[in-house]
């Protein structure tokens, strides 16, 4: 392994999903209720909220309700390909490749998914071209 390799860590969370049932009503709870900063609304059936610079994504759960309640942990990186890159030589499988999820006025949603040894599912996210995110290129 290369001196980067073994110092790369991860080390900062960047979102986090929960699924809800019923998005109008989750809506309602983390922003009226709890007074959560709501900041937008897209389909299919998601909801974003700021908590304290970790974002919140509220998701319509598309399991039968048979399942446990779970979130997806995303870890906030400056290159996604490179930590990509790191994780798999450390043998990490990816389920899915780092692709573009989201383009926005000013940066690039850049996202890789891959799971724990529980079987728990994770993802690294790169802002690329954002403010305090990934530079561009």
């Amino acid at each position: 392994m290369t001196a980067a390799e073994t110092s790369f860590s991860l080390s900062e969370i960047g979102q986090i999903a929960l699924d809800v049932r019923d998005l109008d009503t989750a809506v309602a709870f983390y922003r009226d209720t709890l007074g959560m900063k709501f900041l937008f609304q897209a389909p299919p059936g998601m909801a974003f909220f700021d908590c304290g610079g970790i974002r919140l994504l509220l998701g319509v759960s598309q399991d039968s309700g048979d399942a446990a309640p779970a979130s997806i942990v995303y870890y906030r990186v400056g290159d996604i390909h490179a930590a990509h890159q790191t994780l798999t030589s450390r043998g990490v499988e990816f389920e899915r490749q780092p692709e573009l999820a989201h383009k926005a006025e000013g940066y690039e949603l850049w996202l890789a998914f891959f799971r724990d040894p529980d079987r728990n599912l994770l993802a690294l996210m790169s802002e690329v071209g954002a403010p305090g995110g990934a530079p561009d290129g």
